[in-house]
């Protein structure tokens, strides 16, 4: 049997506890939760709601509260696909889910964005002294902290869970044959390392201020 309505889900759920733990607001506990995060994930749809889910990192501290309703980030340097940013011109609406290692709880923030080229709030936001090109400015609409159970179970943060190094997917054999290269693996390596190295702390976009 599909579950193909509200009713079919609550058949299967108990219902929702009648408490709303969202907060319409960022309160205290999430500008402190956002400050220490180093990691989130950016989800957008486009106008025919097909979706993307992005990951943003930076020091903690490189998404930055503007006020009780407001966050921002400098947009860095990527693969200049931006699928996130063509979905946000057509469709603002946003999810972001944050995240502290060692934590299991996670932050979760709805909301609508716009993508600004304003200099000095670029400045504000800047990473590594380098000012944004682009800031990422969400309206805040709700927020809640995401119970641990996800992470608990995963045990996201457990060395003793992770992976040896030789067992994990190699970034660089994915590329290979994603893009059907026609070179050695490790003349790959060498040049992601390269990119990885030299654009890191980069501003997005390529065209000169």
């Amino acid at each position: 049997m599909a579950l193909d309505s509200v009713a079919d889900l609550r058949t299967v759920y108990r219902p929702a506890p009648k408490q709303d733990k969202a907060v319409h607001h960022l309160d205290r506990h999430c500008v402190d939760f956002i400050a220490k995060s180093p990691f989130f994930v950016l989800s957008t749809a486009d106008g025919d709601g097909v979706c993307d889910g992005s990951p943003k990192g930076g020091p903690p501290g490189f998404v930055q509260v503007l006020d009780e309703h407001h966050l921002a980030w400098a947009d860095l340097s990527g693969n200049n696909r931006l699928d996130s940013f063509q979905n946000l011109v057509t469709n603002p609406h946003v999810a972001v889910l944050f995240m502290i290692p060692g934590l299991d709880e996670t932050l979760r923030v709805h909301g609508t964005a716009e993508l600004v080229t304003d200099p000095e709030l670029g400045q504000r936001v800047a990473v590594d002294g380098k000012r944004a090109k682009v800031t990422v400015v969400v309206t805040v609409e709700e927020a809640y902290l995401h119970c641990a159970k996800a992470l608990r179970r995963a045990e996201l943060w457990s060395p003793d869970s992770w992976l040896p190094d030789d067992e994990l997917p190699s970034g660089s054999c994915i590329f290979k044959d994603h893009l059907q290269l026609d070179v050695d693996v490790s003349v790959i390596e060498a040049s992601r390392t390269q990119y990885l190295t030299v654009g890191l702390w980069e501003p997005g976009g390529d065209r000169a201020d």
